[in-house]
């Protein structure tokens, strides 16, 4: 059980104890986890090119490329999400990395592009819930008044997989290491990246707030306690919370998955060749974890609500900027702070998302909401693919603002103030 000894009178939950050496520690363990999952959430992104060229896509194919993996997300982080919700949020940590891990190893010995599409799929669903499963167990273990730092910081830690991806992708693309292709090496590396979270996360307690409400008190047996229905999320109090977070979600992919699966293709359709497109690729990825650092001071400073809305208006200027640019230092620059500005918006949206619910149906409201973002992200490729072939980058970030701008809106009218108060209090 993940409470330690207080002074012999009563147990004291983890959640309760100033920061601690515990604390840093699964701050770490899932901030590996979401480091694969970003991972994963880039990779393809980043080798459409190659993928196109080698494998000789068509824009349906490499529609589907991009789009397979956030099918599976989709479905992982819809049952996973609630599934943490009855079976504790530990136990999903441990499935999803684990799916994870076998089949993204899998996908790297596809002999067709329609296996590789299956294997992510497959990758997906075990990796899909890790975002949410991880923001609502942070949300729960962490002391109140360092909730968002924490959460930030372990983002943070995931957030270096963008550059990561980048880097390799520079490095591996053009070679062909042992005589085969280097794009199918990043998959090897994540699969067993992953497969060394999975050993690390076996000793990782459970969040105190989850044993809470499934043990027995106040007369009610645990038995009872896990039958919360999904419908819940669907009625007052909740449902309007719910029914906001899942537009917002749906809306806020085209901004902050719109640049990292098109980013690529955009330079492309801009002139510059494969290999020059993911070397400056790479550079503005570096945004994505000094975004993440620039957030752990800001979070704790500035009410969650507000910092989304500040970011995404940034997001939103900074990506139209990027849409319509020529030049290359114009390019990196505008892409650089669109990333700066999407991983602060991104820090901002994960605390802000599961302290806006209750903890009976914190993981099933933010897994389903999630969820709606992948599926929305997986559709997105088959709306802004066809139009950047047809009206070019600018028409394809013009799009992306108006997004950006009518979840901004919803927020700024609907959004709660959530604060740095126990998360019992709401």
């Amino acid at each position: 059980m993940a409470v330690t000894p207080d002074d012999g009178t009563r147990p004291v939950r983890l959640d309760e104890l100033p920061v601690r050496p515990v604390h840093r520690k699964l701050v770490a363990l899932v901030g590996m986890g979401l480091f694969f999952d970003l991972y994963e959430l880039f990779l393809a992104g980043t080798i459409t090119g190659v993928l196109k060229q080698q494998l000789d896509l068509s824009t349906y194919q490499l529609s589907g490329i991009l789009a397979s993996a956030f099918v599976g997300q989709f479905l992982g982080a819809l049952v996973i999400g609630r599934l943490s919700d009855v079976f504790g949020r530990r136990r999903m940590f441990m499935i999803n990395i684990g799916m994870y891990a076998g089949f993204t190893l899998l996908g790297a010995f596809s002999p067709n592009v329609w296996f590789l599409m299956a294997t992510r799929v497959l990758a997906g669903l075990g990796i899909g819930a890790e975002m949410t499963v991880s923001d609502t167990y942070l949300s729960e273990v962490m002391p109140p008044q360092v909730r968002g730092r924490m959460i930030a910081i372990a983002y943070t830690i995931g957030f270096c997989a963008v550059p990561t991806v980048g880097f390799l992708a520079r490095w591996l693309v053009p070679l062909e290491p042992f005589g085969t292709d280097g794009w199918r090496w990043l998959f090897v590396f994540g699969g067993l990246g992953a497969a060394l979270v999975f050993v690390a996360r076996r000793h990782m307690p459970e969040s105190p707030q989850w044993l809470a409400q499934h043990e027995d008190t106040a007369g009610a047996t645990a038995e009872s306690s896990r039958k919360v229905a999904f419908g819940e999320i669907l009625r007052r109090p909740v449902r309007g919370r719910t029914l906001l977070f899942s537009a917002v979600m749906v809306l806020q992919v085209f901004g902050y998955y719109g640049f990292g699966t098109l980013a690529v293709l955009v330079l492309q359709h801009k002139g510059f060749t494969v290999v020059n497109s993911l070397g400056y690729l790479t550079i503005t990825y570096l945004g994505y974890p000094l975004g993440s650092m620039l957030s752990i001071p800001l979070i704790e400073r500035i009410e969650r609500k507000y910092l989304v809305l500040i970011s995404a208006g940034l997001m939103a200027i900074f990506g139209l900027i990027f849409g319509f640019a020529t030049s290359v230092p114009l390019i990196l620059l505008s892409g650089g702070l669109f990333t700066l500005a999407s991983n602060v918006f991104s820090n901002a949206l994960h605390t802000y998302l599961p302290e806006s619910f209750p903890t009976t149906v914190r993981g099933t409201a933010s897994g389903t909401t999630y969820a709606l973002s992948k599926l929305s992200t997986a559709i997105q490729p088959f709306l802004l693919l066809p139009l950047l072939d047809n009206h070019g980058p600018g028409t394809v970030f013009t799009v992306i603002t108006i997004a950006l701008v009518l979840m901004i809106g919803l927020i700024a009218a609907w959004g709660p103030l959530t604060g740095r108060g126990p998360l019992a209090a709401r």
